[in-house]
């Protein structure tokens, strides 16, 4: 069974080392998953969360702008899959040729296909299997009352997992592409 999934956030996941990589936060069947992703992506999706314009098409913006300029459409973005660790992705599309509906399935990476979903305000589904094994509840992510933090640390840095782009990664307007 599949459930829509809601985007909680993009964020630098924390651990016991302190601050890592990006990570997005997806919810569903009121489950917390996950996915760590690089930092290009991170932004790529929070440039969409935030729906802020890019000078020039960012990959994922190129991408929708190409299939839409071919008939077709996105219709949803599933994660499906999860092997070692690694999530696995299909992005759904149709197209209409001459009156007749044309399926499409897609291997993706998540971290593109969230970005693509955010651009194209498409559901994005997870399945009961990827729940099961890379859900945790939301107190999962709340700090222990005796866990020691720092002065410097967030007491919860899952409170508010958005962050501005501009402080943990380039400036995008100062990225020459």
């Amino acid at each position: 069974m599949e459930h829509e999934a809601t985007i909680e956030g993009v964020g630098v996941g924390v651990g016991e080392e302190g601050a890592g990589a990006p990570v997005v936060l997806l919810r569903a069947r009121e489950q917390l998953i996950p996915i760590f992703v690089s930092g290009d992506q991170a932004q790529s999706m929070q440039l969409a969360i935030e729906n802020e314009p890019f000078e020039r098409p960012l990959t994922h913006d190129l991408l929708i702008e190409m299939v839409s300029e071919f008939g077709a459409a996105i219709d949803r973005v599933r994660i499906d899959d999860l092997s070692d660790g690694t999530f696995y992705a299909k992005v759904d599309a149709e197209q209409y040729v001459e009156g007749n509906r044309k399926n499409a399935v897609f291997d993706a990476r998540p971290s593109d296909g969230i970005a693509i979903a955010l651009r194209e305000d498409c559901p994005i589904v997870v399945n009961d299997a990827v729940i099961d094994e890379a859900g945790r509840p939301p107190e999962a992510f709340e700090p222990d009352d005796d866990e020691q933090i720092g002065a410097d640390s967030d007491p919860n840095p899952f409170e508010d997992p958005s962050f501005d782009a501009g402080d943990d990664f380039d400036d995008p307007e100062d990225m020459d592409f």
